[in-house]
């Protein structure tokens, strides 16, 4: 059985003393392949060095809409040759709106409309974080696909939405991925839209090292072997078996990130 978590940090401070240790427990989970996620530009050569130390794991870059207020007008040009220059590059990101922490809300639609012209220009996906913003975001994607012809293609990553606010992400040709959010009793508006999510559009994360699932949730720090326990209960929420949704989960990532495993 093969697993692929789509979206991990690595590169943060809790995982600098054992991250051999933590490779061997996701290689021994069956996760072949790891997406590694940018919270700022700043982070690339740190990323780029683990990427180049394990074989499996690609990356992107990008500004997280919580630091839209770090975003200076060189840093488009950045990014995008920060991309061009690392063939392990796979997705620009993550970007997207927060209304739940910030309310600079014109300055993030403009860092994300930025995104969205980046990853057109370069084909690539957008890893996508979306918080309390969800018809904000669906304007904008839908403006970007009618007005300016553009199809974008990407991820809403560690998906908390209602069933209605899904349809609308799958409607615009986006995958949809899971967490350990999921894998919480009261989440019942995730378990429903787990349960909803079309086979092809749908993946698994950690988000790590943040949101551990059940059973580890009693754990301060989540790590991508733990990207098992959300498989298995998206599994459990759609009445398929495990290896089915290892199975599906790892082609779906394969075919948005570009994936070879």
């Amino acid at each position: 059985m093969q697993l692929i978590d789509t979206h991990v940090h690595l590169n943060f401070d809790v995982f600098e003393p054992d991250l051999l240790a933590v490779r061997s427990r996701w290689q021994e989970a069956g996760v072949v392949h790891l997406v590694h996620s940018c919270v700022e530009p700043s982070e690339f050569t740190q990323i780029q060095a683990i990427a180049q130390r394990f074989s499996e794991i690609s990356f992107a870059v990008g500004l997280h809409p919580l630091d839209a207020g770090k975003w200076h007008h060189q840093m488009a040009e950045e990014i995008k040759s920060l991309a061009l220059s690392e063939p392990k590059v796979v997705a620009i990101g993550e970007t997207g709106l927060d209304f739940y922490k910030a309310d600079n809300r014109q300055q993030q639609l403009m860092v994300l409309e930025s995104h969205l012209a980046i990853a057109a220009e370069l084909n690539l996906p957008l890893i996508i974080h979306c918080r309390q913003a969800a018809m904000e975001l669906k304007q904008v994607l839908q403006k970007w696909r009618e007005v300016k012809g553009e199809k974008i293609k990407g991820v809403m990553h560690c998906w908390g939405g209602t069933p209605e606010e899904t349809k609308w992400f799958l409607e615009l040709g986006f995958y949809i991925s899971f967490s350990g959010t999921v894998t919480f009793k009261n989440a019942k508006q995730i378990h429903e839209s787990a349960a909803m999510v079309s086979s092809e559009r749908l993946l698994v994360e950690t988000d790590c090292p943040f949101l551990s699932p059940v059973p580890k949730r009693g754990e301060k720090r989540n790590e991508p072997a733990y990207v098992r326990y959300v498989a298995q209960k998206v599994a459990n929420l759609r009445g398929e078996t495990l290896e089915a949704i290892a199975s599906q989960t790892t082609k779906n990532a394969c075919a948005l990130f570009g994936l070879t495993i």
